[in-house]
């Protein structure tokens, strides 16, 4: 099942459960919005609108307001020394749609939930964490227990890393020594 909306002046194809980014509506996060500009309604009935479908209805769940991202807006006229620069950010809604109701009763709804989008917990979060960043900083010691943490750590790793290269050396040696020992034997056996 799906239908076809008519929201900002533009037209979307969308079915239950489906995410759709519509121009920016007037409405809070969560809030539960009925689209009564449905011009087609397909699926095993197919009902064509002139222009609207009468008695149809899209539910739809605001689950985001926000911003686009940038468009670059630049205009030049060669050698006049005219240059503009602009940068635009269409302001947007997002939906979830969470059912599709025919003109003859049938309603068609998702089992999805809606994942709102909420910006402002979304920066209480990330200002908690930067405060438990700064909490396990100040508990770790400060500037010269830290650096010298750090050189001991790198020291060790030197150390680590100069082991591997001797072995690796004995190894490669010690390969080179022996095939050179058995081409000789078999030169002399020849």
């Amino acid at each position: 099942m799906y239908a076809i909306i008519r929201a900002g002046g533009k037209q979307y194809k969308v079915s239950a459960g489906d995410t759709v980014r519509v121009e920016k509506m007037e409405a809070t996060l969560g809030e539960k919005l009925n689209l009564p500009e449905v011009l087609m309604v397909g699926g095993d009935k197919t009902f064509v609108g002139a222009p609207l479908v009468q008695n149809a209805v899209v539910t739809a769940i605001v689950t985001r307001q926000a911003k686009a991202p940038k468009v670059i807006v630049f205009k030049k006229k060669r050698r006049q020394g005219y240059r503009r620069m602009h940068g635009h950010r269409q302001l947007f809604t997002e939906l979830f749609i969470q059912s599709i109701t025919t003109p003859e009763g049938q309603k068609f709804e998702t089992e999805k939930q809606a994942l709102i989008i909420d910006p402002a917990k979304i920066e209480a979060r990330k200002t908690a964490f930067a405060q438990k960043q700064k909490e396990a900083r100040k508990a770790g010691g400060n500037k010269a227990e830290r650096s010298e943490q750090k050189q001991a750590a790198a020291a060790a790793k030197k150390k680590t890393a100069k082991k591997a290269a001797k072995k690796t050396a004995k190894k490669t040696t010690a390969k080179k020594s022996a095939g050179g020992a058995k081409k000789k034997t078999a030169k002399k056996t020849k």
